[in-house]
């Protein structure tokens, strides 16, 4: 640290050593809430966001997986190294992350993955890196995401989800399709990531 750095501090500490001590914050927030069916929830929150979502059997998935990417045209997709066997459907050419080099991954049409945990109440979808998520340049430069999400990583809150996280993981967070707004509030999508998120629910 500087000395003039310390020297700064020093005079801040000086100036509020007369001024109470804060207490403690009390956290006596809700963790949990119940509702009737999580992944309606889910579902509901994430379309808000304008990601096309669907809830599917685990016995649709390969099926609807290979819909979904012939819906966006999508024939070169890129595969996390982890991405379940049955996900990798034969009607495309994938890509395996070996890592793909930036040229690559923006010549890709698409990215698939699964996810660490969703947050139902926000819509949120957060990827840890984990096995069926990859590095986080797969989910940003492809313009195209199609995320899997399992009924048991479905949580109501974010309390709730942040317990399941481990903090020092790569932690992405997606709230539908990349989107900014400029000063007079147009949306713009895919400024900083894929424009197009369509989410598959797979029912327990």
């Amino acid at each position: 640290m500087s000395d003039a750095r310390t020297a700064i501090l020093h005079r801040v500490r000086d100036a509020l050593s007369d001024r109470p001590m804060a207490g403690d914050i009390p956290r006596d927030y809700d963790l949990h809430r119940d509702y009737p069916d999580l992944l309606e929830l889910a579902q509901e929150r994430i379309a808000d966001y304008k990601a096309d979502v669907r809830r599917v059997s685990p016995a649709q998935v390969g099926t609807e997986i290979t819909a979904a990417l012939a819906r966006r045209g999508a024939a070169r997709v890129i595969a996390p190294p982890g991405l379940p066997t049955d996900w990798r459907t034969p009607e495309v050419t994938w890509l395996d992350d070996t890592p793909l080099g930036l040229d690559e991954l923006d010549a890709a049409d698409a990215v698939v993955t699964g996810c660490a945990v969703t947050i139902a109440e926000t819509g949120t979808i957060v990827l840890d890196a984990g096995p069926t998520q990859g590095r986080r340049a797969l989910t940003l430069v492809p313009d195209y995401h199609l995320c899997v999400i399992e009924a048991h990583q479905v949580v109501a809150t974010v309390p709730e989800a942040l317990a399941r996280l481990d903090t020092t993981r790569p932690l992405t967070f997606i709230s539908g399709p990349s989107a900014t707004s400029d000063i007079e509030l147009d949306r713009v999508e895919g400024v900083h990531g894929p424009r197009t998120l369509d989410v598959l629910l797979i029912e327990s």
